[in-house]
C-alpha cells in the first residue's frame, strides 16, 4: 500500500499539484492512529537532524505510520548517502536531505534515491554514464526505487545560485526551504517578513518548477502566511510539527480559561515556536 501511495506523491510534486504534510517527532504509538483518523496527510516528515531520535525509533515510527497508510519521509542528519540507506533500510518512504548546496551533493544522493541499491564503483559508473546499465539491472532498479520520495532542503544563498545545475542532475522530487537557516544565511535571522525573505523562496519556488519539481518551505506561523506562499508557486504544504501545534493550542486554551476565570496577571505568552 505505501508504495503506491509513496508513488502519487512523488508524482503529484513533480505535476504541481498540492501535497499536505507535516512534522511527526514524537515516537508515541497513538500519534500514526491519530494523523489517519484527521485525513487528508499526504505523508509525515520524519526529522532526525534536530531530534534525539535513534535508529530503532525511526524504524519504528516509519514501520507504524506505513501500516496506516501514511508514507514517513524522513530527514538524514547530514547530506551522507549512507545517512539515506540507513533510514530507508529501516522502512522510509523516502528521505530529506540537509542543507544541499552543490551538484555533486545531489548527484550522490540521487544515487540512492534513483540507483539503491548500487554502491561503489558501480555506482559511480552509472551515475556518470546511465546508458552503462544493462537493460534488465536498469528495469529491476526502475521498479525497486521507483516509489522512493526525495526532498532536497534548500537552505543557504549558495544553494541558491547552484539550484538550477544540482536540479539538472534530475531524479529530485522536490524542494523544501529551511526557513530558519535560509534567513540566517540571508543575514537577517528569523525575519521572515523580510522582502530578501520573501524574494529567495520566490526565486526558489520559481527555479524548482522550471525543472519539473516539487517546491515548498516547513511553516509554522499561521495557515494566511501558508496559503500566501502556496499561491505564489509552493505545491509542497509543509505544515508545522506535532509539539509545535501541541504547544501553541494549549497556550491558546489556558490563555482563554484564565480570561473566562477572572484571574489577574499577565498571560502566557501565545509566541510563535520554531520549528525543526
Amino acid at each position: 500500500m505505501q508504495i503506491v501511495e509513496a508513488q502519487q506523491v512523488r508524482q503529484s510534486l513533480r505535476e504541481g499539484k498540492r501535497v499536505y504534510a507535516t512534522a511527526a517527532i514524537s515516537p508515541s504509538s497513538n500519534w500514526p492512529r491519530a494523523y489517519q483518523k484527521i485525513g487528508g496527510i499526504d505523508f509525515v516528515f520524519i526529522d532526525s537532524e534536530h531530534t534525539p531520535l535513534d535508529r530503532g525509533t525511526l524504524s519504528w515510527m516509519c514501520h507504524a505510520y506505513s501500516a496506516m497508510g501514511i508514507p514517513p519521509v524522513v530527514r538524514i542528519p547530514s547530506p551522507d548517502p549512507y545517512e539515506a540507506c540507513k533510514v530507508l533500510d529501516g522502512g522510509a518512504a523516502g528521505f530529506i536531505a540537509p542543507y544541499l548546496e552543490t551538484a555533486e551533493q545531489m548527484r550522490q544522493l540521487v544515487g540512492v534515491a534513483r540507483y539503491r541499491p548500487l554502491k561503489g564503483a558501480r555506482l559511480q559508473e552509472a551515475l556518470r554514464d546511465p546508458s552503462s546499465l544493462e537493460p534488465e539491472l536498469r528495469s529491476y532498479l526502475e521498479a525497486r526505487n521507483s516509489a522512493t520520495i526525495f526532498i532536497a532542503n534548500i537552505e543557504s544563498v549558495p544553494a541558491i545560485n547552484n539550484l538550477d545545475e544540482m536540479l539538472a542532475v534530475g531524479g529530485v522530487d522536490a524542494v523544501l526551504i529551511g526557513p530558519h537557516d535560509l534567513s540566517c544565511s540571508l543575514g537577517i535571522p528569523e525575519q521572515y517578513n523580510h522582502s530578501r525573505f520573501a524574494e529567495a523562496s520566490l526565486t526558489i519556488f520559481r527555479k524548482a518548477r522550471a525543472h519539473g519539481c516539487g517546491a515548498g518551505l516547513h511553516w509554522w506561523q499561521g495557515v494566511g502566511d501558508e496559503a500566501y506562499w502556496a499561491k505564489s508557486g509552493a505545491n509542497l504544504i509543509m505544515h508545522s510539527t506535532d509539539v509545535t501545534l501541541v504547544t501553541q493550542h494549549l497556550q491558546r486554551e489556558l490563555n482563554e480559561l484564565r480570561e473566562r476565570l477572572g484571574e489577574s496577571g499577565s498571560p502566557v505568552e501565545t509566541g510563535a515556536i520554531e520549528s525543526v
